[in-house]
This record gives C-alpha cells, sequence and structure tokens, in this order.
C-alpha cells in the first residue's frame, strides 16, 4: 500500500509579493525571485522601523521645547 504525499501548503503573502520565492543555492548564496530593491521598498512601505520611530519621537519632542 503506497504511503499519502502530504500536501505541501503555501503560505499567505501580501499580494505585491505574490510569486516571491527565496532559497539558498548549495553555494550558500540567497537566490530569489525578486529584486532586493523591489523588497526594501515593499518593507519601507508596509513595515515601521522602531528605530525609526524613536527618532522621530525624540526630534519631535526636542522641537517643543
Amino acid at each position: 500500500m503506497a504511503k499519502n504525499k502530504k500536501k505541501v501548503k503555501s503560505a499567505g503573502v501580501h499580494e505585491d509579493l505574490s510569486g516571491f520565492h527565496i532559497r539558498i543555492n548549495e553555494f550558500g548564496e540567497i537566490v530569489s525571485s525578486k529584486q532586493v530593491d523591489e523588497l526594501n521598498a515593499f518593507l519601507n512601505e508596509n513595515v515601521a522601523d522602531k528605530k525609526l520611530r524613536e527618532r522621530k519621537e525624540i526630534h519631535l519632542q526636542g522641537e517643543e521645547e
């Protein structure tokens, strides 16, 4: 009797990242289907940077005084 193969589910991703695949090849290099600049632009638009947020708060506090 043959064993049932497990179905591999793809992760739910943002529609802007559809078709994005990343892997590490046999030489240890990162290979992806999108350019690094495209990924950085997406992250800049959609992810808040904690370090920059804290700097803005400090900068705004300095202006009030």
